[in-house]
């Protein structure tokens, strides 16, 4: 089944998500695509493992779905939660026998590396939730970005790599067929933990009502773009950032990370949007200005739609700024 950002707890409890099969394994594949990997997979074991998907295609999300029913597989839950969020928020600490990563993008411009998830930061969070005996298993058609992830594994003192033949079912995915009709080559490896880190949870918490704001000045920004504008004695940013979830009525929004941009004074924080049938992830940019105020304002990339939860994600990017000393002077949200 299809679960929404609210179905999950921070942290959860896989016997909670999986109450008809609490005994059996826990496997996460970190985008399934259409969903052709899991139903090959299951025929191969006499047991199927309990299974969580996490995909950012709504459009995949639907198609494997389709599958998975079509295979009759019901210990399986899909979602387009961030597998980042899912592995650092929901899942606890050792309970994963398996992460399944299969043909990732490889992100190869240079200047891109550092949006690839097989990073040292990722090995040392897939190694703390990995139980022991448990592995992360890649495969790719990319030969740098597979050097580049052994490598990366290593310098996390947590993950050995070991380099092998890709299992079958990994050769029946979308990408996998794709890439041997053209007669490229697959790499392949089993990623052991050496180590089970202890990490730090994100801090999920709900925030505070939005503060009360003055009279709105002329306009400086159209209301069709939900945005703030703040004054503050000292510059804002996010250099500490943590993760945070606000829930309100009909919507959940999680704040998943903030990027500072290499060109201008602004950061851009993503932010994941969930609204009965409709999922969003949308970026919120907050640009310090020449005058020396700040603008919190819902960016156009994606084509976001407008609605209550997109705006309550700008609203609360601007708490988060008044946290941090900022003071509202308009807003249009």
């Amino acid at each position: 089944m299809i679960y929404p950002l609210s179905a999950f707890r921070f942290p959860d409890d896989p016997a909670r998500l999986f109450p008809g099969t609490p005994e059996r394994e826990l496997v996460l594949e970190i985008g399934f695509g259409d969903g052709r990997y899991w139903p090959s997979r299951v025929q191969q074991v006499p047991v199927a493992p309990n299974y969580l998907g996490v995909e950012v295609s709504g459009a995949s999300l639907l198609k494997a779905q389709r599958r998975l029913t079509r295979a009759g597989i019901v210990n399986a839950h899909l979602s387009k939660l961030p597998a980042l969020v899912m592995l650092d928020a929901v899942l606890p600490e050792q309970c994963l026998s398996e992460i399944i990563v299969n043909f990732p993008d490889p992100w190869p411009k240079q200047d891109h590396l550092e949006m690839r998830l097989l990073r040292v930061p990722f090995f040392r969070l897939a190694a703390s939730r990995l139980r022991a005996g448990g592995a992360l298993l890649l495969t790719t058609d990319h030969r740098e970005y597979f050097e580049f992830a052994c490598r990366e594994a290593d310098e996390s003192e947590v993950m050995r790599a070991e380099p092998g033949a890709a299992p079958p079912a990994a050769l029946e995915t979308k990408y996998a067929r794709k890439w041997r009709e053209l007669g490229l080559e697959v790499y392949h490896a089993r990623f052991t933990p050496t180590a089970h880190p202890q990490l730090p949870r994100p801090d999920i918490r709900p925030y505070p009502p939005q503060p009360p704001q003055p009279p709105e000045p002329a306009q400086q920004e159209t209301d069709a773009v939900p945005h703030a504008i703040l004054t503050a004695s000292q510059s804002l940013d996010f250099s500490d950032f943590q993760k945070s979830a606000l829930r309100g009525p009909g919507y959940t929004v999680v704040l998943l990370d903030a990027y500072r941009s290499l060109s201008r004074p602004e950061y851009s924080v993503l932010a994941h949007v969930e609204e009965s049938e409709l999922t969003q992830e949308v970026l919120v940019t907050v640009t310090h200005r020449a005058d020396g105020s700040t603008l919190v304002r819902l960016a156009k990339f994606g084509g976001p739609v407008i609605t209550a939860g997109v705006k309550a994600a700008v609203g609360a990017v601007t708490a988060e700024l008044v946290q941090r000393g900022g003071a509202v002077t308009h807003s249009g949200y």
